[in-house]
C-alpha cells in the first residue's frame, strides 16, 4: 500500500509515516480542535473542545471535526483522546448540530475495540453530546466537571426536586454512583498525566501487544502468607495482594469508588501489563451485585480487546441476596461477567485466595469458564456454599447441639482446595509466597498462545 508523510501540527509537532488517510479538518470554525500529540510515549489523536467559544457548544462543523479525527485515529491505529467541556449541541445550528454529534458517535463506535478511547471531562458535558462519554473506554473527570443528559431545570419540572449541577452529575456522583468516571483528577494537567500513564500501559491498537518494560522490583513473597487473617470472617485489603504481585507494587485502580467490593486495576508483572480483577473483602465481604458484575464485565472486555492478560483474585462468599436486586435483573447482569470471561481470549490466570462459593465462584473466571491456569492457596474454601448453610440443608433435622460438630466435619471434608484439585477444577495448590513466581511463569508460557476466533458478526450477550 502506498504511504505518504502525514504531518499534523500540535504542541511540538509529531510526524507519522502512515497509510494514506484523510487529513483532518483542524482549522474550521467552531469549538473543537484536533491534532496528534505525544502521550504516554506514543502519538495519540487528541481532540480538544474550546469552552470559551459559545461555552463549547458543538456546531455541525465540530461534529464533522470529531468524526474525522476519530476516523483518522482508527486509520492510523493510534489512541483517541477527547478533552471535553461542552454545553451541548449548538442551538443556532438547528438539527444539523444534532446530526453532527451523531456522526461523531458513529465514528467513536467504529473506534471501539480498535484503538483505546479515553475522554477527559474538564467542565460541562450536557445533553446529547454527554452520551459520547458512554462510548469511551475510560473517562477521567476533574473536580469542575459535570455531565448529564437532562439538567436541573428539567429534573425539577418533572419531579419537583430542586438539585444543583454537581449534585446531579458531578465527578463525585459519576465516580461513586453511575460508574461513568474511572479516575478523578484535581486539574486538567493532572488528568492528562493520568491519560499518559494509562496509554503507557496499553497497546496503540488491538493488533498490537502492550509495551513490555524491564521488570521492576518484586516484594517479598513471604508477606503473602500474612495478608489473609486466620479468622475466616475477618476482612483484609485485597489490593495488598495485587500490589505484592505487581512490579514495584505499582497498581492503577480504575472505578475506585464505584462498587468497591470488586477491584479492577492495571499493573505490570515482570514488565508485562496485566489487568487485575479481585473481590474486596473490605466492602460487602466481597459479594457480587449488579454494579460489581457490570464493572467486572466491562473491564474484562476492555482488557480482552487490547490484549491485556487477566489475573483474577478470588475471595467471595457469593452473590448479594435481595428482592430489589433480583427485580432489577441480577440474573441478567450477573451473566454479563460470566459471558465476558467466557468470551475472552487473552491469557487468564485465576488465584483463589480464600472463599469461592456458589455461582460467584463460577463467574470469577473459574476453570469451567475456560481459564488457562487456576491455582489456590492452601486455606482456600471452594464449595457450593459455606458450612453453616450446607449443614442447614443437609442436616436440617439434626439437633441444634450437634450442628457445630457437623459444620466442623463438613469444613474438614469439603471446604478445602484439594477436592477441587483432585477433580481438575484447580491446577495446583500453591504456597502463597510462590504466587508471583507461578503467575510470571504462566504469563511467559502463554505469551505466544493464539486462539482462532469464530466467524460471526458479533455476539449477543446479556446487557
Amino acid at each position: 500500500m502506498a504511504t505518504r508523510r502525514v504531518r499534523v501540527p500540535y504542541h511540538g509537532r509529531v510526524t507519522l509515516d502512515a497509510p494514506t488517510a484523510p487529513i483532518i479538518r483542524r482549522l474550521v470554525a467552531g469549538s473543537v480542535r484536533a491534532g496528534v500529540e505525544e502521550l504516554g510515549g506514543r502519538p495519540a489523536m487528541v481532540v480538544r473542545s474550546v469552552s470559551d467559544v459559545r461555552r463549547g457548544a458543538l456546531s455541525p462543523d465540530d461534529g464533522d471535526t470529531l468524526a474525522e479525527a476519530a476516523s483518522v485515529a482508527a486509520a492510523l491505529r493510534i489512541p483517541f483522546v477527547l478533552v471535553l467541556a461542552s454545553s451541548g449541541a449548538d442551538v443556532s445550528g438547528g438539527v444539523a448540530s444534532l446530526h453532527g454529534w451523531g456522526q461523531a458517535a458513529r465514528a467513536l463506535a467504529a473506534c471501539s475495540g480498535v484503538v483505546p478511547v479515553i475522554v477527559v471531562v474538564t467542565g460541562p458535558a450536557l445533553s446529547g453530546p454527554a452520551l459520547l462519554l458512554g462510548l469511551a473506554d475510560i473517562v477521567v473527570m476533574t473536580g469542575d466537571a459535570f455531565a448529564f443528559v437532562s439538567g436541573p431545570a428539567m429534573v425539577e419540572e418533572f419531579t419537583g426536586i430542586r438539585i444543583g449541577v454537581h449534585q446531579l452529575g458531578g465527578s463525585a456522583i459519576h465516580a461513586r454512583s453511575s460508574g461513568l468516571c474511572a479516575i478523578e483528577a484535581a486539574s486538567t494537567e493532572q488528568a492528562l498525566e493520568h491519560v499518559a500513564h494509562l496509554l503507557s500501559l496499553l497497546p496503540a491498537h488491538t493488533d498490537d501487544l502492550p509495551p513490555r518494560v524491564a521488570g521492576g522490583d518484586a516484594g517479598s513473597g513471604e508477606e503473602m502468607r500474612s495478608i489473609i487473617p486466620d479468622r475466616a470472617t475477618s476482612s483484609y485489603d485485597v489490593r495488598r495482594v495485587a500490589a505484592a504481585l505487581a512490579d514495584d507494587g505499582d497498581v492503577t485502580e480504575l472505578w475506585t469508588r464505584w462498587s468497591p467490593q470488586l477491584v479492577t486495576a492495571l499493573g505490570r508483572i515482570d514488565g508485562r501489563t496485566v489487568g487485575f480483577v479481585a473481590n474486596q473483602p473490605q466492602a460487602l465481604a466481597g459479594t457480587l451485585d449488579i454494579a460489581a458484575s457490570q464493572k467486572g464485565a466491562r473491564f474484562v472486555r476492555f482488557c480482552d480487546a487490547f490484549n491485556v492478560p487477566l489475573v483474577t483474585l478470588v475471595d467471595t462468599p457469593g452473590f448479594l441476596p435481595g428482592k430489589d436486586l433480583e427485580w432489577r435483573g441480577m440474573i441478567r447482569h450477573g451473566a454479563e461477567l460470566a459471558f465476558a470471561y467466557a468470551e475472552a481470549t487473552v491469557p487468564r490466570i485465576c488465584v483463589i485466595l480464600r472463599k469461592a462459593f456458589g455461582g460467584a465462584y463460577i463467574v470469577m473466571d473459574s476453570k469451567g469458564l475456560g481459564n488457562d491456569l487456576c491455582v489456590a492457596w492452601p486455606g482456600a474454601q471452594i464449595a457450593v456454599m459455606g458450612a453453616e448453610g450446607a449443614v442447614q440443608i443437609l442436616y436440617r433435622r439434626a439437633p441444634v447441639d450437634e450442628r457445630a460438630d457437623l459444620q466442623d466435619a463438613y469444613t474438614e471434608r469439603f471446604l478445602t482446595p484439594y477436592q477441587a484439585a483432585e477433580r481438575g477444577f484447580v491446577d495446583a495448590v500453591i504456597d502463597p509466597a510462590d504466587t508471583r513466581e507461578v503467575v510470571c511463569g504462566a504469563l511467559e508460557l502463554l505469551e505466544t498462545r493464539r486462539e482462532a476466533l469464530p466467524g460471526r458478526k458479533h455476539t449477543v450477550g446479556p446487557l
